[in-house]
């Protein structure tokens, strides 16, 4: 299965989106939007800023595993990870997300 974006409505009626790897592994999800078209800008917004470095950040729990979002040009958090055991997975995470999110088609699970 090639990388994904899942566009889908959670239980509070909020549109999100999810990026999976080709392996199925969600390695980005989104907030809650009000609606799908402000869910589907999220998307794009992500495909044109996961390829710049800068838009990630790194952060660390107080339980001292790691987790990166990213962040649009205007500085708004437009995706987050899953939390990682070390610093180095992280890593391996935001260049996942550099990599799968240029291809990845859109698929409406909703």
């Amino acid at each position: 299965m090639p990388a994904q974006f899942e566009v889908y409505k959670d239980k509070k009626g909020e549109f999100r989106f999810r990026l999976k790897a080709a392996n199925g592994e969600a390695i980005l999800a989104s907030q809650g939007y009000s609606t799908k078209r402000s869910c589907l800008n999220g998307v794009a917004s992500v495909k044109k800023n996961a390829r710049n470095a800068k838009c990630f950040e790194t952060k660390t729990a107080k339980n001292g595993k790691t987790h990166f979002v990213l962040k649009a040009g205007n500085h708004q958090v437009i995706g987050s990870s899953q939390m990682y055991a070390t610093a180095a997975a992280a890593s391996n995470g935001i260049r996942s997300v550099g990599v799968c999110a240029a291809k990845a088609k859109v698929n409406d699970v909703d």
